[in-house]
Protein backbone atom coordinates (compact mmCIF):
# COMPACT_ATOMS: atom_id res chain seq x y z
CA UNK A 1 0.00 0.00 0.00
CA UNK A 2 1.61 3.28 -1.27
CA UNK A 3 0.60 6.98 -0.35
CA UNK A 4 1.11 9.94 -2.28
CA UNK A 5 0.44 13.88 -2.75
CA UNK A 6 -3.68 13.99 -4.04
CA UNK A 7 -3.34 14.04 -7.32
CA UNK A 8 -0.49 11.83 -8.32
CA UNK A 9 -1.69 8.14 -8.12
CA UNK A 10 -1.57 7.93 -12.26
CA UNK A 11 2.06 8.38 -11.67
CA UNK A 12 2.00 5.62 -8.85
CA UNK A 13 -0.04 2.97 -10.82
CA UNK A 14 2.37 3.45 -13.75
CA UNK A 15 5.46 3.10 -11.74
CA UNK A 16 4.32 0.04 -9.83
CA UNK A 17 2.83 -1.17 -13.13
CA UNK A 18 6.88 -1.43 -14.62
CA UNK A 19 7.64 -3.87 -11.60
CA UNK A 20 4.88 -6.01 -12.11
CA UNK A 21 2.50 -4.83 -9.38
CA UNK A 22 -1.47 -4.85 -9.91
CA UNK A 23 -3.80 -2.30 -9.00
CA UNK A 24 -5.95 -3.14 -6.21
CA UNK A 25 -7.60 0.08 -4.65
CA UNK A 26 -7.31 2.88 -5.60
CA UNK A 27 -8.01 6.75 -3.66
CA UNK A 28 -6.95 9.96 -4.50
CA UNK A 29 -3.40 10.13 -2.21
CA UNK A 30 -3.63 6.73 -1.58
CA UNK A 31 -3.00 3.24 -4.04
CA UNK A 32 -2.51 -0.55 -3.48
CA UNK A 33 -1.37 -3.08 -5.43
CA UNK A 34 -1.38 -6.64 -5.75
CA UNK A 35 2.20 -9.14 -7.13
CA UNK A 36 2.26 -12.65 -7.73
CA UNK A 37 5.74 -12.98 -7.37
CA UNK A 38 6.24 -11.30 -3.38
CA UNK A 39 8.40 -8.44 -5.22
CA UNK A 40 9.65 -5.88 -3.12
CA UNK A 41 7.41 -3.12 -2.06
CA UNK A 42 7.34 -0.03 -4.78
CA UNK A 43 9.45 2.49 -4.94
CA UNK A 44 9.68 5.89 -6.93
CA UNK A 45 9.81 9.29 -6.94
CA UNK A 46 6.25 10.21 -6.62
CA UNK A 47 5.45 7.50 -3.83
CA UNK A 48 5.85 9.20 -0.15
CA UNK A 49 5.39 5.98 1.99
CA UNK A 50 5.09 2.36 0.91
CA UNK A 51 4.23 -0.50 3.11
CA UNK A 52 3.73 -4.35 2.54
CA UNK A 53 0.10 -4.90 3.51
CA UNK A 54 -1.48 -7.08 6.46
CA UNK A 55 -4.80 -5.78 5.71
CA UNK A 56 -7.78 -3.60 6.18
CA UNK A 57 -10.80 -2.78 8.28
CA UNK A 58 -13.66 -0.29 7.13
CA UNK A 59 -17.08 0.43 9.98
CA UNK A 60 -18.73 3.53 11.59
CA UNK A 61 -17.98 1.75 15.05
CA UNK A 62 -14.13 2.92 16.41
CA UNK A 63 -14.86 -0.04 18.47
CA UNK A 64 -15.55 -2.67 15.80
CA UNK A 65 -12.29 -1.05 14.45
CA UNK A 66 -10.04 -1.66 17.14
CA UNK A 67 -11.38 -5.35 17.79
CA UNK A 68 -10.74 -5.94 13.80
CA UNK A 69 -7.18 -4.22 14.26
CA UNK A 70 -6.30 -6.33 17.13
CA UNK A 71 -7.66 -9.77 15.43
CA UNK A 72 -5.37 -9.04 12.40
CA UNK A 73 -2.45 -8.67 13.94
CA UNK A 74 -3.07 -11.86 15.80
CA UNK A 75 -3.58 -13.61 12.61
CA UNK A 76 -0.90 -11.95 10.16
CA UNK A 77 3.07 -13.52 10.86
CA UNK A 78 3.78 -9.79 9.43
CA UNK A 79 3.03 -9.26 12.90
CA UNK A 80 4.35 -12.44 14.83
CA UNK A 81 7.13 -10.75 16.32
CA UNK A 82 5.68 -7.37 17.18
CA UNK A 83 6.67 -3.70 15.90
CA UNK A 84 9.49 -1.00 17.37
CA UNK A 85 7.17 1.97 16.06
CA UNK A 86 3.33 2.28 15.41
CA UNK A 87 2.42 4.79 12.57
CA UNK A 88 -0.81 5.95 11.89
CA UNK A 89 -1.77 9.06 9.96
CA UNK A 90 -4.62 10.42 6.88
CA UNK A 91 -3.94 10.09 3.03
CA UNK A 92 -4.18 13.59 1.86
CA UNK A 93 -7.28 14.94 1.37
CA UNK A 94 -6.91 17.28 -0.70
CA UNK A 95 -4.01 18.86 -3.01
CA UNK A 96 -1.44 20.41 -1.22
CA UNK A 97 -1.75 23.88 -0.49
CA UNK A 98 -5.26 23.94 -1.62
CA UNK A 99 -7.47 25.80 1.23
CA UNK A 100 -4.72 25.71 3.20
CA UNK A 101 -4.14 21.89 3.05
CA UNK A 102 -0.92 20.35 4.69
CA UNK A 103 -0.42 16.89 4.93
CA UNK A 104 0.61 15.14 8.00
CA UNK A 105 -2.11 14.51 11.23
CA UNK A 106 -5.11 16.03 12.16
CA UNK A 107 -6.86 15.85 15.77
CA UNK A 108 -9.26 12.82 14.33
CA UNK A 109 -5.95 11.37 13.44
CA UNK A 110 -4.16 11.76 16.46
CA UNK A 111 -7.41 10.61 18.49
CA UNK A 112 -7.58 7.36 16.54
CA UNK A 113 -3.77 7.05 16.96
CA UNK A 114 -4.11 7.07 20.67
CA UNK A 115 -6.73 4.65 20.69
CA UNK A 116 -5.24 2.17 18.43
CA UNK A 117 -1.68 2.38 21.03
CA UNK A 118 -3.99 1.93 24.28
CA UNK A 119 -5.23 -1.17 22.52
CA UNK A 120 -2.17 -2.98 20.70
CA UNK A 121 0.69 -1.22 22.54
CA UNK A 122 2.11 -3.12 25.03
CA UNK A 123 1.36 -6.47 23.30
CA UNK A 124 2.68 -5.03 19.50
CA UNK A 125 4.27 -2.13 19.73
CA UNK A 126 7.95 -1.75 21.57
CA UNK A 127 7.58 2.43 21.62
CA UNK A 128 6.57 4.05 24.24
CA UNK A 129 4.19 6.07 22.48
CA UNK A 130 2.45 6.58 18.96
CA UNK A 131 4.07 8.42 15.83
CA UNK A 132 7.88 8.72 17.16
CA UNK A 133 10.59 9.15 14.45
CA UNK A 134 11.90 5.66 14.07
CA UNK A 135 15.67 4.60 14.13
CA UNK A 136 17.46 3.16 11.28
CA UNK A 137 16.08 -0.85 10.34
CA UNK A 138 13.62 -0.56 13.06
CA UNK A 139 10.28 -2.22 12.09
CA UNK A 140 7.03 -0.04 11.75
CA UNK A 141 3.51 -0.68 12.01
CA UNK A 142 1.53 1.40 9.97
CA UNK A 143 -2.05 2.36 9.90
CA UNK A 144 -3.67 4.64 7.45
CA UNK A 145 -6.51 6.04 7.52
CA UNK A 146 -7.77 6.45 4.06
CA UNK A 147 -11.13 7.81 6.02
CA UNK A 148 -12.20 7.90 9.13
CA UNK A 149 -13.89 5.38 9.07
CA UNK A 150 -11.95 3.33 6.52
CA UNK A 151 -7.96 1.80 8.19
CA UNK A 152 -5.14 0.25 5.78
CA UNK A 153 -3.09 -1.66 7.57
CA UNK A 154 0.89 -2.50 6.74
CA UNK A 155 4.27 -2.25 7.85
CA UNK A 156 7.68 -1.90 6.56
CA UNK A 157 10.89 -1.41 7.49
CA UNK A 158 12.81 2.34 8.64
CA UNK A 159 15.70 2.93 6.14
CA UNK A 160 16.41 6.86 4.62
CA UNK A 161 14.33 9.51 6.20
CA UNK A 162 11.07 9.47 4.82
CA UNK A 163 10.57 6.18 5.51
CA UNK A 164 11.43 6.89 9.34
CA UNK A 165 8.95 9.80 9.78
CA UNK A 166 4.72 8.88 10.36
CA UNK A 167 3.20 8.88 6.92
CA UNK A 168 6.65 10.77 4.88
CA UNK A 169 5.54 13.87 6.92
CA UNK A 170 8.85 15.20 8.52
CA UNK A 171 7.58 16.18 12.28
CA UNK A 172 8.71 20.29 12.63
CA UNK A 173 8.58 22.44 15.60
CA UNK A 174 9.72 25.35 14.47
CA UNK A 175 11.41 28.24 17.23
CA UNK A 176 8.95 30.20 15.64
CA UNK A 177 6.14 30.85 13.44
CA UNK A 178 7.96 30.44 9.85
CA UNK A 179 7.14 33.67 6.98
CA UNK A 180 5.60 30.72 4.94
CA UNK A 181 5.15 26.87 4.07
CA UNK A 182 8.68 27.39 1.93
CA UNK A 183 10.19 26.93 5.88
CA UNK A 184 8.91 23.68 5.71
CA UNK A 185 9.81 22.48 1.83
CA UNK A 186 13.22 23.89 2.93
CA UNK A 187 13.55 21.91 5.96
CA UNK A 188 12.74 18.66 4.37
CA UNK A 189 14.27 19.14 1.37
CA UNK A 190 18.00 19.61 3.63
CA UNK A 191 17.28 16.18 5.65
CA UNK A 192 16.20 14.15 2.70
CA UNK A 193 19.14 15.45 0.58
CA UNK A 194 21.68 14.42 2.84
CA UNK A 195 23.58 17.50 2.62
CA UNK A 196 26.00 18.63 5.42
CA UNK A 197 25.00 22.10 6.02
CA UNK A 198 27.23 23.72 8.75
CA UNK A 199 26.63 26.98 10.54
CA UNK A 200 28.59 29.84 8.63
CA UNK A 201 28.82 28.24 5.29
CA UNK A 202 27.00 30.36 2.82
CA UNK A 203 24.52 29.18 0.98
CA UNK A 204 21.93 31.25 -1.48
CA UNK A 205 18.27 31.11 -2.58
CA UNK A 206 16.80 31.96 -5.80
CA UNK A 207 13.78 32.70 -5.49
CA UNK A 208 13.42 33.85 -1.58
CA UNK A 209 10.44 36.48 -1.25
CA UNK A 210 8.96 36.57 1.76
CA UNK A 211 11.75 34.31 3.07
CA UNK A 212 10.42 30.93 4.18
CA UNK A 213 13.08 29.35 2.99
CA UNK A 214 15.90 31.68 4.33
CA UNK A 215 14.45 31.50 7.68
CA UNK A 216 15.05 27.83 8.31
CA UNK A 217 18.48 28.14 7.34
CA UNK A 218 19.16 30.89 9.48
CA UNK A 219 18.20 29.04 12.15
CA UNK A 220 20.47 26.63 11.40
CA UNK A 221 23.02 28.79 11.91
CA UNK A 222 24.05 29.69 8.01
CA UNK A 223 24.87 32.89 6.06
CA UNK A 224 22.52 33.52 3.69
CA UNK A 225 22.02 35.57 0.05
CA UNK A 226 18.52 35.85 -0.95
CA UNK A 227 18.08 36.74 -4.42
CA UNK A 228 14.23 38.04 -5.31
CA UNK A 229 12.86 40.82 -7.18
CA UNK A 230 10.07 41.28 -4.59
CA UNK A 231 10.75 42.60 -0.97
CA UNK A 232 11.68 40.22 1.92
CA UNK A 233 9.71 40.03 5.51
CA UNK A 234 11.36 42.09 7.93
CA UNK A 235 12.19 39.44 10.48
CA UNK A 236 14.64 38.10 7.33
CA UNK A 237 15.65 41.21 5.60
CA UNK A 238 17.14 42.61 9.01
CA UNK A 239 18.96 39.59 10.46
CA UNK A 240 22.58 39.94 10.45
CA UNK A 241 23.25 36.92 8.75
CA UNK A 242 21.00 38.32 5.92
CA UNK A 243 22.46 39.86 2.48
CA UNK A 244 19.39 40.24 -0.27
CA UNK A 245 19.81 41.36 -4.08
CA UNK A 246 16.67 42.63 -5.23
CA UNK A 247 16.92 41.06 -8.25
CA UNK A 248 16.21 38.15 -10.81
CA UNK A 249 19.61 35.57 -10.69
CA UNK A 250 20.73 35.75 -14.17
CA UNK A 251 21.43 39.66 -14.08
CA UNK A 252 24.14 39.38 -11.43
CA UNK A 253 27.33 39.57 -11.69
CA UNK A 254 29.16 35.80 -10.92
CA UNK A 255 31.44 37.14 -8.14
CA UNK A 256 27.82 37.68 -6.38
CA UNK A 257 28.12 33.58 -5.45
CA UNK A 258 31.81 33.29 -4.31
CA UNK A 259 32.40 31.31 -1.99
CA UNK A 260 28.40 30.05 -1.42
CA UNK A 261 28.60 26.54 -0.88
CA UNK A 262 24.72 25.35 -1.14
CA UNK A 263 22.21 26.87 -3.43
CA UNK A 264 18.21 26.39 -3.17
CA UNK A 265 15.86 27.31 -6.15
CA UNK A 266 12.08 27.63 -6.10
CA UNK A 267 11.01 30.26 -8.42
CA UNK A 268 7.79 30.34 -10.41
CA UNK A 269 8.63 29.67 -13.46
CA UNK A 270 9.13 26.70 -16.19
CA UNK A 271 11.77 24.32 -15.40
CA UNK A 272 14.05 24.70 -18.53
CA UNK A 273 14.14 28.57 -17.39
CA UNK A 274 15.10 27.55 -14.17
CA UNK A 275 17.71 25.08 -15.28
CA UNK A 276 19.39 27.75 -17.62
CA UNK A 277 19.65 30.15 -15.20
CA UNK A 278 21.02 27.88 -12.97
CA UNK A 279 23.77 26.05 -15.54
CA UNK A 280 25.12 29.67 -16.02
CA UNK A 281 25.63 30.17 -12.28
CA UNK A 282 26.99 27.26 -11.49
CA UNK A 283 29.27 26.33 -14.65
CA UNK A 284 30.75 29.47 -14.05
CA UNK A 285 34.90 29.27 -13.13
CA UNK A 286 34.07 31.77 -10.21
CA UNK A 287 31.45 29.62 -8.73
CA UNK A 288 31.87 26.40 -6.70
CA UNK A 289 28.49 25.06 -5.38
CA UNK A 290 28.97 21.41 -3.48
CA UNK A 291 25.56 20.99 -3.25
CA UNK A 292 21.80 22.48 -5.03
CA UNK A 293 18.14 21.78 -3.80
CA UNK A 294 16.04 22.61 -6.78
CA UNK A 295 12.74 22.72 -6.91
CA UNK A 296 10.77 22.07 -10.84
CA UNK A 297 7.25 23.47 -11.38
CA UNK A 298 5.19 20.33 -12.83
CA UNK A 299 2.27 22.65 -13.26
CA UNK A 300 0.41 19.59 -14.08
CA UNK A 301 1.35 15.60 -13.84
CA UNK A 302 1.41 14.96 -17.48
CA UNK A 303 4.85 16.76 -17.02
CA UNK A 304 6.89 14.06 -15.04
CA UNK A 305 7.19 12.77 -18.15
CA UNK A 306 10.05 15.20 -18.47
CA UNK A 307 11.96 14.36 -15.34
CA UNK A 308 14.57 12.02 -17.14
CA UNK A 309 15.51 14.99 -19.35
CA UNK A 310 16.28 17.35 -16.80
CA UNK A 311 17.97 14.91 -14.79
CA UNK A 312 20.37 14.47 -17.81
CA UNK A 313 20.48 18.07 -18.60
CA UNK A 314 21.84 18.56 -14.63
CA UNK A 315 24.56 15.95 -15.23
CA UNK A 316 25.72 17.67 -18.28
CA UNK A 317 26.97 20.41 -15.42
CA UNK A 318 29.42 17.88 -13.77
CA UNK A 319 26.89 16.69 -11.11
CA UNK A 320 28.19 13.59 -9.11
CA UNK A 321 24.40 12.77 -8.13
CA UNK A 322 21.25 13.49 -8.72
CA UNK A 323 18.20 12.57 -6.79
CA UNK A 324 14.82 13.41 -7.46
CA UNK A 325 11.25 13.29 -5.25
CA UNK A 326 8.28 14.77 -4.55
CA UNK A 327 9.00 15.56 -0.87
CA UNK A 328 5.55 15.77 1.32
CA UNK A 329 5.84 19.43 1.48
CA UNK A 330 5.73 19.41 -2.93
CA UNK A 331 2.30 20.77 -4.62
CA UNK A 332 2.73 19.93 -8.03
CA UNK A 333 6.21 19.63 -8.50
CA UNK A 334 9.63 17.83 -7.62
CA UNK A 335 12.81 18.10 -6.11
CA UNK A 336 16.21 17.90 -7.33
CA UNK A 337 19.14 17.80 -4.79
CA UNK A 338 22.13 17.60 -6.68
CA UNK A 339 25.76 17.47 -5.39
CA UNK A 340 28.07 18.99 -7.81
Amino acid sequence: MMCCAYGAEKIVKETMATDGWRLAFSRPGFVTGKHDEGAPIPSGIFIRTASRSIGQTKSEDGGAQIEALVKMLDESPLAARGFDQLHVWPKDRAPIGRFGFEPGGDEVTRLVADQIFASVGEKSIRASEVNQIARPDESVLDVVLVEPSHWFVGCHTATTWPTRWPGGVQPMNPQQQPISRAYYKAAEAIVWSGFDLQPGDLAVEIGSAPGGACGRLLELGLRVIGIDPAEMDPQISEHPNYQHFQARAGDLPRKTFRGAKWMLVDSNVKPEKTLTTVANIVQNEQTKFEGLIITMKLGDYNEASQIEKWRTTVLGWGATEVKVRQLARNKCEVCFAVRV
